[in-house]
């Protein structure tokens, strides 16, 4: 009679702790993620904005997965915005100043919401002041028109980090699709991997000048000769891990070290393609099956864009069917810490890049999830400060001339 009134009077209380600690357990996470600096390197928003004639500043959800609002809802305290265009453009210099006048136009119609960061002294007073820490990445080298005056240039007007190829080789850098044999009818079938001398010049140069050398998409060989030359340590602005998904996108293991053996960073890419390795046959089975209809929009006069938009709202449950679990992302956080150590990771979601996300990471509102399965996998509070930002921020300081200027 007395144990069954004990637990009658036991169990309200039983629950009452659960829910105590289940709340408990979510302030935490919560807590963590606001403390925390979220830098992620890369973000592709400004060429979609001049594509598709979007402002960022403007609610663009079901548009995008990017818009001002949504990053800071995400808790985004600094972006580092990609200056793109491929190989294709009959003036890359020219384009990539127009992207950086984008950037600019937004952040002086948002002042109270944003700020130009050039320098790691610039980034804690945004943070401090509850701004958008908005850098910039010119992601491919042929940007600079082999003139080390034009990539001095870029540097004086805020670009902190360059890929050294996109895709597309350009004269003095081979780019992983070329070295890994998956660049079609590309007129350069006979040269030489790896960096010319003008190519270890560049490298030379954005060392003086304090702008880091971002080797994502180059190839194997342009990879090894900029770690032999770099005196600083690299940026791999949206990359992820050959040993789990082998794409030539990819870091392999010794890479891995490498950047870690240098003081670099990997910045992790949330492109299920680069994190999953059944996603390019599931991708390559829906392009395939819908084919004939793409074939046929096309030929009513439909733009790429639009084709891909009219396909991915038709299909939407196949779309989601080839989205990868968010697990998959972790996994690549910890295999390069178990390479390379929990001081060279970071992220580089690639959103606006990328045509599909992982499941639930689907737009820059989430990146709090990250912070939350880190909490439940046992990470402490110092390591998801660095996962989240602080490592990408200590070789930014790094790179800086010693005046810090």
């Amino acid at each position: 009679m007395n144990l069954k009134q004990n637990r009658i009077k036991i169990t309200p209380l039983l629950v009452c702790a659960c829910l105590l600690f289940t709340a408990a357990g979510a302030q935490s996470w919560q807590t963590i993620h606001n403390k925390a600096i979220v830098v992620d390197t890369h973000n592709d928003i400004i060429s979609v904005c001049l594509q598709k004639g979007y402002s960022f500043d403007e609610n663009l959800d079901g548009k995008t997965q990017s818009d001002l609002s949504r990053m800071k809802q995400g808790g985004l305290d600094g972006q580092v915005f990609s200056i793109f265009c491929g190989g294709e453009q009959k003036d890359p210099f020219q384009f990539a100043n127009r992207e950086i006048d984008t950037l600019y136009a937004w952040i002086k119609r948002n002042p109270k919401s944003m700020q130009l960061v050039t320098n790691p002294q610039q980034l804690a007073v945004a943070i401090k002041k509850h701004k958008l820490a908005s850098m910039m990445g010119v992601e491919g080298g042929h940007m600079i028109e082999n003139d080390l005056q034009k990539l001095d240039y870029l540097y004086g007007r805020g670009v902190r980090y360059m890929t050294l190829t996109w895709n597309n080789n350009n004269d003095w850098a081979t780019s992983a699709e070329y070295e890994s044999g998956h660049q079609k009818n590309n007129k350069d079938s006979v040269r030489k991997n790896g960096l010319t001398d003008f190519g270890k010049s560049v490298v030379r140069r954005m060392n003086q000048l304090g702008m880091m050398v971002d080797l994502s998409h180059v190839g194997e060989q342009t990879f090894w000769d900029a770690i032999a030359i770099t005196d600083k340590p690299v940026l791999v602005s949206h990359s992820d891990c050959y040993a789990l998904c082998p794409v030539y996108r990819n870091l392999k293991d010794d890479q891995i070290r490498a950047v870690g053996k240098n003081g670099g960073v990997i910045q992790l890419n949330f492109y299920p393609l680069f994190l999953d390795s059944t996603a390019e046959q599931k991708q390559h089975t829906f392009l395939q099956k819908h084919k004939a209809e793409k074939d046929s929009l096309k030929n009513s006069g439909m733009s790429n864009d639009e084709i891909e938009s009219t396909i991915k709202t038709k299909y939407k449950q196949e779309m989601e069917d080839m989205q990868s679990p968010l697990s998959l992302l972790f996994d690549h956080i910890q295999h390069v810490i178990d390479l390379a150590g929990i001081d060279h990771v970071g992220l580089g979601g690639d959103f606006d890049g990328i045509g599909f996300t992982p499941k639930e990471l689907t737009d820059v509102t989430k990146y709090p999830l990250i912070t939350k399965e880190l909490v439940s996998r046992g990470f402490s509070k110092k390591d998801i400060y660095k996962i989240m930002g602080g490592n990408f921020i200590r070789v930014f300081k790094a790179n800086q001339k010693h005046d810090n200027q």
